[in-house]
């Protein structure tokens, strides 16, 4: 059986070039949160949307499909499913809705994840919702032919839950550790839990929900503003790509996370520069005005000149300083401190 071991990840080991990626992502998580808080109703439009989304590509990347319209119905509970796509769409809507409003309160464990296989199912008339395979199954391909090519053997029924146990295992034990990079680790659990491939159906949408999840955990809700989902299904030649490179071997200890790691944070990259192209589109419809208001009156602490510069990138400084003066003038703000290091709240 597969050994569920981490310690490959120490700093040490791993290349330079994901270790400045993933420091790049902690950049832009930092950029993203100063962002979240000073300017709220751009982020609760772009919550809106991307559930829609996340909801529709990851059941579309599975061939789960049904039209815009019963997707938004489905997801704002205007109407009940009215056929077994749309079921595992609405079961996908509840689960992906306990992770964005609990996370906090989810560990990784079995549990969990029988929990959202069983939510995931739990519309439909599923007898195996919940529940680890009772029949072995194969990951494989068909060709134009007709021929069928097995790409990948799962582990066995008998042996997928002493797996899923060494999996969960390994991943505290790495969680734990401080040498190693936890976006790097993410990845190197979703790929193992894919090839233990341990239900009868649902293996792919439940590892986009624990990919989401395990990004929460560690203080990344991107998820939550723009859809991981839709950014794999958009890229899933290549995303099914890196994982075939990346399960060669598995089995036998012999294969390479490295492709499936930077095809996660490729993806992960691309949901940050989604969200700066969204959060500019929404934001235009508001004057430049209107923004800075919006960030000084939503601040809970006085803020620069400087620091709503680093906000609003096409804003000009000499914009902000005459909506300042403005706002000052009209009594609406306040001006803490001296002229180079002063400071704005509302009053």
């Amino acid at each position: 059986m597969h050994k569920f071991d981490y310690s490959f990840l120490k700093k040490i080991s791993v290349p330079i070039s994901f270790l400045a990626l993933t420091n790049s992502l902690y950049k832009l998580r930092e950029i993203e949160k100063n962002k979240e808080q000073t300017i709220t109703s751009v982020f609760k439009k772009l919550q809106q949307i991307a559930i829609i989304e996340s909801v529709k590509s990851s059941n579309a990347i599975e061939g789960i499909i049904t039209t815009d319209d019963r997707i938004k119905a489905i997801i704002n509970n205007n109407s009940k499913p009215l056929n077994h796509n749309e079921q595992e769409i609405a079961g996908y809507r509840d689960t992906l809705n306990l992770i964005h409003t609990n996370y906090k309160n989810i560990d990784f464990n079995e549990r969990t994840i029988k929990t959202f296989h069983s939510l995931l199912f739990q519309h439909t008339s599923s007898d195996f919702r919940g529940e680890y395979k009772r029949r072995e199954n194969i990951i494989s391909e068909r060709f134009s032919d007709g021929t069928i090519n097995v790409r990948f053997q799962p582990v066995s029924v008998e042996d997928t839950p002493k797996a899923m146990e060494q999996l969960v295992l390994a991943y505290i034990q790495a969680s734990n550790d401080n040498d190693i990079n936890q976006l790097l680790l993410i990845p190197c659990v979703i790929l193992d839990f894919l090839c233990i491939h341990s239900f009868q159906d649902g293996n792919g949408r439940i590892s986009r929900l624990l990919s989401i999840l395990l990004l929460y955990k560690n203080n990344f809700d991107i998820s939550k503003y723009i859809s991981f989902e839709e950014q794999i299904n958009k890229n899933k030649n290549d995303y099914y790509e890196k994982l075939k490179f990346s399960s060669v071997g598995w089995n036998e200890n012999q294969n390479t996370y490295i492709p499936f790691i930077e095809n996660f944070i490729t993806t992960l990259n691309n949901c940050y520069k989604q969200l700066n192209d969204k959060y500019l589109k929404i934001k235009d419809i508001k004057s430049k005005k209107e923004q800075i208001e919006e960030i000084i009156y939503n601040s809970l602490v006085p803020i620069s000149k400087k620091e709503i510069a680093d906000i609003l990138l096409d804003v000009s400084i000499t914009t902000i300083e005459l909506t300042l003066s403005k706002l000052l003038k009209s009594g609406k703000i306040i001006k803490i401190g001296t002229t180079n290091s002063a400071k704005y709240i509302k009053k």
